[in-house]
């Protein structure tokens, strides 16, 4: 590990993290307002990279992405897949070629997996879907529930059984299929080499009912701007329910009403539910005891000038210049 680790940085990166519905996106808009640097956004979203998932996923809207220039969104159609190990090649590539302009790159998002893969430099096992493999664990989850997959996991490698959540079919099924592929726990294919940035990690919290609050108002917008029809546009175009992008949050609930299996209530109210299920969840991902990170509360309106000045206090640490825009 350490002939990585010494590897001179090639420059900074901000993380900005937090859960679902903080304001991550908000905060990456206005630091680029007011940052005496250019900056490019690179998104750490799961679900923004799916093409025509735009009201569910809460991608930036179309002038948000004309104010500042967004990466990692768009990227496939929702029955295409991306390993997460193509996923952190992208985002190094993204931030090489953002650094290489002069520019200050900002990861922004959500999906722990994804942002802890790129600043923890984990060497994911470049092991591609089979889609054989995958089927029969999926059809052993359907026929057996999804205990039984885990239970299966817990036995092969319960190191990587104790950081998923039994829930999640489709993360049980990747660590299976790795497992099965090459002969080795999923867990241990997971070294860690520092990748050469500097890099500072930045978090956005508040207290757990408002955030609730916060994500129900969201949830209500999501209606009004056209959630059902931009699901029901995906199941028309041919998109099956079950495929992973189609579990997502806001298109699993809605799907089953489509489908006429609840009413519109009860699938807003699961809706509503799993999104708190999921805050729960990330906060698995950026612990707030966690070192590394830097939090702010999300509510506190001197936020923005709080977290510029930690920015360029940390650019002047690192040494990195500081050109104007445009430059």
């Amino acid at each position: 590990m350490t002939e990585e680790a010494s590897e001179p940085k090639r420059g900074p990166l901000v993380a900005i993290v937090g859960p679902t519905g903080v304001g991550k996106t908000a905060l990456s808009l206005a630091l680029a307002q007011r940052l005496p640097v250019a900056c490019e956004v690179i998104s750490a979203d799961s679900r923004q990279i799916y093409r025509g998932m735009d009201i569910g996923t809460a991608k930036p809207t179309p002038e948000e992405r004309r104010q500042v220039p967004h990466h990692l969104i768009d990227l496939v159609a929702p029955d295409e897949v991306l390993t997460l190990a193509q996923v952190q090649a992208l985002c190094y590539r993204t931030i090489d070629e953002v650094l290489g302009r002069g520019h200050l790159p900002l990861l922004v998002g959500g999906t722990g997996l994804y942002v802890r893969a790129v600043v923890e430099g984990w060497t994911v096992p470049r092991v591609p879907p089979d889609p054989a493999r995958r089927q029969a664990l999926l059809r052993l989850a359907a026929e057996q529930g999804p205990e039984a997959l885990f239970q299966r996991l817990q036995e092969v490698d319960p190191e990587a059984a104790a950081r998923i959540d039994p829930r999640n079919v489709r993360r049980v099924v990747r660590a299976l299929e790795v497992c099965e592929a090459t002969g080795r726990p999923f867990s241990q294919a997971r070294r860690r080499y520092p990748p050469p940035y500097s890099i500072l990690m930045v978090g956005l919290t508040m207290p757990r009912e408002a955030l609730y609050a916060r994500v129900d108002a969201r949830i209500d917008r999501m209606l009004q701007a056209g959630l059902v029809d931009e699901v029901r546009a995906l199941l028309a175009a041919g998109y099956a329910p079950d495929l992973p992008a189609m579990t997502g949050l806001g298109y699993r609930e809605i799907g089953l009403y489509l489908r006429g299996e609840v009413p519109l209530e009860e699938a807003v109210a699961l809706l509503r539910r799993n999104t708190r299920r999921l805050i729960r969840h990330q906060y698995n991902w950026f612990r707030l005891d966690d070192p590394r990170i830097r939090w702010y509360d999300a509510r506190d309106e001197h936020l923005v000038e709080k977290v510029q000045a930690e920015v360029l206090e940390f650019l002047a640490r690192v040494g990195w210049p500081q050109p104007t825009k445009g430059g």
